[in-house]
């Protein structure tokens, strides 16, 4: 027989540590989304019913779209991209996976796991997008999928050409799948007038709701392909029509994440109160002012800032110093924790929801100059907070607390 195993509990430890996870993600989460991820329901019945009609309707105004098909699922955002794809490719399927850093190979090899035919369009995701040659890898391949990353945190860059690879999508009949995990929220995406066909998201980044909760939301073009599709997807969970009965009809699919559902809705609610507006301008100002404390600390920003995202931002060490080692004294001495990256020499920080707080910014560059002085380096770590500090606008940067 196994016997027993005794554990003290994470309150005793973990909990206690008071870590500022300024990060790639998870994010920090106000003190509403942690209370109302400590409540649970039945996840069928009338209270529900307004729960998720509600969320559904904020998650309409985060993605600025009309459509009714916007379904959530438990998974991170990998697996409401999963969602996407398997309801809209099979073996059939021909995709076009544009591919500028780790998370677009990692849609292309979702898409090739569903044994659909796969073409990668590689480009340098810190240059100019070249649309003139993604135009003619689309009118040569013709797709009927075209995977592309919104934001890709790997190497902390911007597609600004989304819009117009959306338009060619339509052009050439091919439904366009969005990876836009750490823009929803942070960055102006609006689905409608842009044009996509199927966006998602984690709950964990910009909207600073838990890890383990997503989104997805269809166009009525891509609804139409999934409702005449001849195919079952071979992910039961995933499966867009089983899900679609329990957001829209009300009936059993599997037992639905409810904490992290009623963290979503005041996650969303938080967000529409603040407006999108205001809070895509919070996020360009405080990533604005790390971006320029960054480099008066001696560190090198990865991206140049036509294609630079703003909601991660990734920079490089001065010469001779470790970046595992970097991040575990910023982690160990400082009780900050920033994100290495996929075995690319940079480090990076999130500046996504409740991470463009001034608090949190200044407790950020503290940590970071001071740990660049233990390592030898001289910052006037005090005059750039102080600088920094200054930047930043209290009144349109208040905490939800």
């Amino acid at each position: 027989m196994i016997e027993a195993r005794s554990c003290p509990p994470l309150q005793q430890g973990l909990f206690r540590r008071d870590v500022l996870l300024m990060g790639a993600g998870p994010v920090p989460q106000p003190l509403s989304v942690r209370q109302a991820n400590m409540h649970v329901a039945s996840h069928l019945g009338p209270d529900m019913n307004d729960v998720l009609d509600q969320l559904k309707d904020m998650a309409r105004y985060a993605f600025q779209t009309a459509t009714p098909w916007i379904l959530g699922l438990a998974g991170p955002g990998s697996a409401a991209g999963e969602m996407a794809l398997a309801n809209l490719a099979n073996a059939r399927s021909r995709v076009l996976a544009v591919v500028g850093g780790h998370f677009g190979a990692r849609l292309a090899e979702m898409a090739a796991r569903l044994q659909a035919g796969v073409e990668v369009f590689r480009f340098d995701g810190h240059a100019r997008f070249p649309i003139d040659r993604f135009e003619q890898h689309l009118a040569r391949y013709r797709p009927d999928l075209v995977t592309v990353v919104h934001g890709e945190t790997s190497s902390t860059t911007i597609n600004h050409a989304l819009p117009a690879i959306a338009a060619l999508c339509g052009r050439y009949d091919a439904l366009s799948v969005v990876d836009a995990v750490c823009t929803v929220g942070t960055t102006a995406l609006p689905m409608d007038a842009w044009q996509l066909d199927a966006v998602f998201c984690g709950g964990q980044k910009g909207l600073s709701s838990i890890p383990g909760v997503s989104l997805v939301a269809f166009s009525d073009r891509a609804w139409e392909r999934i409702a005449r599709r001849d195919f079952r997807p071979a992910h039961w969970c995933l499966d867009a029509a089983l899900a679609q009965a329990f957001w829209h009809e009300r009936r059993y699919h599997y037992t639905a994440p409810v904490n992290g559902l009623f963290a979503l809705h005041e996650a969303l609610r938080l967000l529409n109160e603040e407006t999108l507006p205001a809070r895509i301008e919070r996020h360009r100002a405080s990533s604005a002012a790390v971006q320029d404390a960054l480099p008066k600390l001696g560190l090198t920003l990865a991206a140049p800032p036509p294609t630079r995202l703003h909601s991660v931002i990734g920079f490089h060490l001065p010469d001779g110093l470790q970046p595992d080692a970097f991040v575990a004294r910023m982690r160990d001495l400082h009780r900050v924790e920033i994100s290495t990256t996929f075995g690319l020499p940079l480090l990076r920080v999130g500046q996504m929801g409740e991470q463009c707080r001034p608090q949190a910014v200044l407790r950020l560059v503290s940590a970071l100059g001071h740990c660049l002085r233990q390592a030898g380096r001289e910052p006037d770590v005090d005059g750039i907070v102080d600088e920094t500090a200054a930047r930043l606008d209290s009144r349109e940067l208040m905490p939800n607390d």
